[in-house]
């Protein structure tokens, strides 16, 4: 901790008062230790284990690029088809470090000798702040949980995010810088536009020359003389033309491109964070967790890209428990979620419209200010009226006399849709009503129209597609017919930062568009719903359906047939029939779900259908854990659009999932969907 001491030292010999702390990869800590996030003792600690971390990571490496800024050094490793690369230090705009493994960094070097670039290799074992550093991110991540972080007394900029600590992200932030880029240029950057015009570097002299490059460069930007205008040329479509501009703008995206929220947490934090940084957004899955699990993802996004970053939370209707729902919406409030993803709706509940609701008000010309924001998944046109608009008087009449809303959220609820974003959903992996995608979206296009030539709202409703999106073929194909955006998902399950594990992923790679097929959904299971899952390599769907056609046909379990029951208690359960339901009624009785317990036990087809749900709930519990020993009943939900997207990679480094990046995805798939409606001539 020389960095300490220098700062001790210099504070005692007078040290001006400072206004912003900043340091590079390690000095950081120094930077938090100096405003007061924790004492020396504890800096001495973190720093120790974050050594051992790093000294332990192998099988990566690090070059420094010189005279290229980060953009053309990225421009440089993409079009190598460098997909693993990363650029990790973005020191200033004459210097950048690229990060990732080994033999990718062995290629790299003669790749940039052959044009001419300057490079040299680094003495390091490891591919830091890269994704190789993930297993010593979640490792710190544990290690920081048992201390009590401070937030800085003085702002300090985060190498993740060039950006000040917001309060209370002292120890995520720590634990993502490892594995994010050192945004070292942009730091600088920001500290100029805040006015500071003397940076005072201690213990050494090597930031001082990046902050001075990065200093020339700026004032060399400013004092340019303008460009005399000239006609433009044509340009090439890109991919940040695609789509809605009222969308991309409304959500601060770059890119017309979404990523649905998948179950379990599958979406995982660092999935939606990732997508964020990139201009893209995602929705953080939460079907299935409980409210404190949705609480601490919804952390790790915030932390990584504050509470205004582009990014989401899925929200799903819960028909069996709307007390569940509404604990759900408690959370998205109390840590201020301004977008959710609404997904199951078959009619607005009092917890989705009171989210909606409690996010309104006046603005200064007098209308309606939206805070909180829904974008609904719907495959029905009735549910997507509903969305269009506003939320029922009932329901708001009912929140305003419990005092769940104000007078005047109540009354501009009334002038708003419920949702100013509709994706339609074909047919796709998990929940699906198997729609077309080409009968879909025109249909609902129309809905469009004339809800809004019946209404006056002040904002526009955008309309984007979801279903079967797993080439830029279907993507090109999703704004021809006038998507507003895309939504992606199948293809995102089977990326480094899906939340699933890697024999799941193992078996996803290598599907194609034949590989899936229909089972019934468990939440839903006496209703026959389907879900769209894996067929390859598993027994699942055949099992799920034996399932439903045993309901469908018996009255109880002691209905069924003394063979059927062994093969169930064999092969399905591994347990006898009456250890499940004692299983499933202290689960009813820890929930406190005792009614439907009673029920149940007066109702031998209501018991057979939740003993039956049982086994919906352990498949997909042992594929998200990749329990080697029963991979045949692994429940995986995905569609073919993943298979046509492993068609298209297939002998590229993306054919791997271990090289597969959600934010890289999104841009490839959208970049060649430019071109390739850039290929077709136009009038």
């Amino acid at each position: 901790m020389v960095g300490a001491l220098a700062h001790r030292h210099w504070r005692d010999s007078g040290g001006a008062d400072v206004a912003f702390y900043a340091g590079h990869s390690l000095g950081e800590y120094c930077a938090l230790h100096a405003a007061g996030a924790f004492d020396f003792a504890t800096g001495l600690r973190l720093v120790r284990r974050r050594g051992e971390l790093m000294a332990g990571a192998r099988g990566g490496g690090m070059i420094a690029v010189v005279d290229l800024d980060r953009d053309q050094v990225t421009e440089l490793v993409r079009e190598g088809g460098f997909c693993t690369l990363v650029v990790a230090n973005d020191n200033s705009p004459r210097q950048c470090v690229v990060s990732g493994d080994a033999d990718s960094i062995d290629e790299l070097g003669p790749y940039l000798r052959e044009r001419g670039v300057r490079w040299v290799r680094l003495r390091v074992s490891g591919g830091f702040h890269s994704a190789l550093m993930r297993p010593a991110q979640r490792e710190f991540r544990r290690f920081l949980d048992a201390f009590d972080l401070a937030a800085p007394r003085v702002p300090v900029i985060a190498n993740a995010t060039a950006r000040p600590y917001p309060s209370g992200t002292t120890a995520a932030m720590l634990a993502d810088q490892i594995v994010q880029p050192v945004r070292w240029t942009e730091t600088v950057r920001y500290l100029l536009d805040a006015g500071v015009t003397e940076f005072v570097e201690l213990g050494g002299a090597v930031l001082t020359k990046l902050v001075e490059q990065t200093r020339a460069a700026s004032s060399a930007t400013r004092s340019a003389p303008a460009p005399v205008p000239t006609p433009a040329p044509a340009r090439a479509l890109r991919a940040q033309d695609l789509g809605s501009a009222v969308f991309r703008e409304r959500h601060g995206l770059r890119f017309a491109y979404v990523a649905g929220g998948m179950y379990r947490g599958i979406a995982s934090p660092e999935l939606v964070a990732r997508l964020g940084r990139a201009g893209m957004l995602g929705f953080l899955g939460t079907g299935g967790l409980e409210p404190v699990e949705i609480e601490r993802g919804i952390k790790e996004v915030q932390a990584a890209l504050g509470e205004d970053g582009p990014c989401g939370v899925n929200l799903i209707a819960d028909h069996d428990d709307p007390d569940a729902e509404e604990a759900v919406v408690d959370v998205l409030l109390r840590h201020r979620v301004r977008l959710v993803e609404a997904s199951a709706y078959i009619q607005m509940t009092p917890a989705l419209v009171r989210y909606r609701a409690t996010g309104l008000r006046r603005g200064p010309d007098g209308r309606p200010v939206c805070e909180h924001r829904v974008m609904a998944k719907v495959s029905r046109p009735e549910v997507a009226a509903a969305f269009m608009a506003p939320p029922p008087d009932s329901v708001l009449d009912r929140l305003l006399a419990t005092g769940a809303l104000t007078a005047e959220q109540a009354e501009l609820a009334r002038q708003v849709p419920m949702s100013h974003d509709i994706t339609v959903e074909a047919d796709s992996g998990g929940h699906t009503d198997g729609g077309i995608p080409t009968v879909l979206l025109p249909s609902m296009l129309e809905l469009r129209r004339r809800v809004l030539a019946e209404r006056s709202y002040a904002e526009p409703i955008c309309m984007g597609l979801a279903g079967g999106i797993g080439t830029p073929a279907a993507v090109a194909a999703a704004f021809v017919l006038g998507a507003d955006y895309v939504v992606t998902g199948s293809v995102n399950q089977c990326t480094v930062e899906a939340a699933t594990s890697d024999a799941v992923k193992d078996l996803l790679q290598g599907i194609d568009v034949q590989d899936t097929d229909y089972a019934p959904a468990g939440d839903m299971f006496e209703l026959g719903s389907k879900v769209q899952v894996l067929r390859k390599g598993v027994f699942f769907p055949a099992r799920g359906n034996k399932l439903h056609a045993l309901y469908t046909h018996h009255d109880s379990l002691d209905d069924l047939p003394a063979k059927t029951r062994q093969l169930l208690e064999r092969t399905y359960f591994r347990k006898p029939l009456e250890e499940v339901w004692a299983d499933v009624a202290r689960h009813l009785r820890a929930t406190g779900r005792t009614e439907l317990l009673r029920r149940a036990e007066r109702q031998p087809k209501q018991k057979m259908a939740l003993v039956f749900r049982r086994y919906f709930g352990y498949t997909a519990r042992i594929a998200l854990e990749g329990r080697p020993e029963d991979k045949v009943n692994y429940q995986v939900h995905t569609g073919p659009a993943l298979g046509s997207f492993n068609q298209w990679v297939r002998g590229t480094p993306h054919e791997s999932w271990r090289h597969r990046h959600v934010d890289e995805i999104g841009r490839m798939l959208l970049d060649a969907a430019a071109d390739h409606l850039a290929a077709f001539p136009r009038p």
